[in-house]
C-alpha cells in the first residue's frame, strides 16, 4: 500500500515521522556533499559534526508526528508556527545551542502538515506542493513581510533580495518538486546507484538555488562560486562521468578551503528524500 494512502491511524503518524527523521539522517550521511557535515568529516564547520546532527534529528521525531497530525486537523499557519518554534527549542537543547536543522524544521514540517491534510481528505495522489501554496502560502508571505528580526536568514534575504526558505515554501518548493525529485528519479531510472542519484540531486539543487546559507557565509561571490562549481559538475556529465566521485570530492575540499556551506541545498535535498519515501510503494522503517 502506498504510504500516501489514507487512514488516520497512529501507525501512519509514526511512519511519516520516521520518514522525516530518516530523510534528515540520509542527507547527513551522504558524501561527498560539498562543504557539509557527513560521517566522513565536518565539512566547513567547526561547531558541529555527525553526532550533533544525530542528536538533533532524533530530538525532532515527536515534532514531525505532531505537525503531521496538525495537518490532518487542517491547522492554520499560526498553529504550525507554534509547533515549529517549540521544535527549535527542543533542537537547540539537544545540540547545546547549535543550529543544525532550523531550515528542515520549517521545510519538512510544512510538507508533513501537507501530507496530513492530504491523508485526512483521503487523497492518495495529492499535489503536496499545491496544498502548501493553497493552505499556507499567503500566510507565509505575510509572515515574511512582517518579520523585521535580525536573524541571519532575514538579513541575507533583505540584503540580496532573495526569497530564502519562506520564499521557497510559499512557491510550493519548486527546487524539490521541479529539480530534486526529477533528477533523483532520472539517475535511478538510468540504473544509477542510490548514492549517485542523491549526489546528482544535491548538485542540481545547488546549481539553481539562491542559497541563503552561502550568502550569509560568503556573500554573492561565494554563492556564485558554489553554483558555478555545481553547474560545471553537471555539465561534465555529473554522476554519469567515470571520475564523478573524485570530482565531487575535489569540489568538497575546495568548498571546505573557502568555508562554503550550502545548507539550504541540504535542507531541500532532505525534503526531496522525504517526498520520495512517502510516495514510494513501500513501508518506511
Amino acid at each position: 500500500m502506498a504510504l500516501i494512502a489514507s487512514a488516520a491511524h497512529p501507525l501512519r503518524t509514526q511512519q511519516v515521522a520516521r520518514a522525516a527523521v530518516r530523510a534528515l539522517y540520509d542527507e547527513m550521511c551522504l558524501y561527498p556533499k560539498p562543504g557539509l557535515v557527513s560521517k566522513t568529516d565536518n565539512g566547513s564547520h567547526d561547531d558541529m559534526q555527525a553526532a550533533t546532527f544525530i542528536k538533533s534529528l532524533f530530538s525532532l521525531r515527536h515534532y514531525f508526528a505532531a505537525i503531521y497530525q496538525a495537518g490532518m486537523r487542517d491547522a492554520d499557519f499560526a498553529e504550525l508556527t507554534r509547533l515549529g518554534i517549540a521544535a527549535e527549542v527542543t533542537m537547540l537543547r539537544a545540540t547545546a545551542g547549535v543550529n543544525t536543522h532550523r531550515g528542515a524544521i520549517f521545510n519538512l514540517g510544512l510538507l508533513c502538515a501537507a501530507l496530513g491534510k492530504a491523508d485526512a481528505a483521503a487523497l492518495p495522489h495529492a499535489d503536496l506542493a499545491q496544498i502548501v501554496i493553497d493552505s499556507w502560502g499567503a500566510d507565509i508571505k505575510l509572515a515574511d513581510s512582517k518579520d523585521m528580526s535580525s536573524s541571519h536568514g532575514n538579513l541575507v534575504c533583505r540584503k540580496y533580495a532573495v526569497g530564502g526558505a519562506r520564499g521557497e515554501a510559499a512557491a510550493g518548493f519548486p527546487h524539490v518538486f521541479k529539480i530534486g525529485l526529477p533528477t533523483l528519479a532520472a539517475v535511478q531510472q538510468a540504473g544509477g546507484a542510490l548514492v549517485a542519484a542523491r549526489c546528482q540531486s544535491f548538485f542540481a539543487i545547488m546549481a539553481a538555488l539562491e542559497d541563503t546559507n552561502l550568502l550569509h557565509r560568503a556573500g554573492a561571490d561565494g554563492l556564485h562560486y558554489a553554483r558555478t562549481s555545481a553547474i560545471s559538475f553537471l555539465a561534465e556529465g555529473g554522476v554519469f562521468a567515470a571520475n564523478w566521485l573524485q570530482r565531487a570530492r575535489d569540489i568538497h575540499h575546495a568548498f571546505v578551503a573557502r568555508r562554503l556551506s550550502p545548507g539550504g541545498s541540504a535542507d531541500l535535498l532532505a525534503a526531496t528524500l522525504f517526498i520520495t519515501a512517502v510516495t514510494q510503494r513501500k513501508a518506511v522503517i
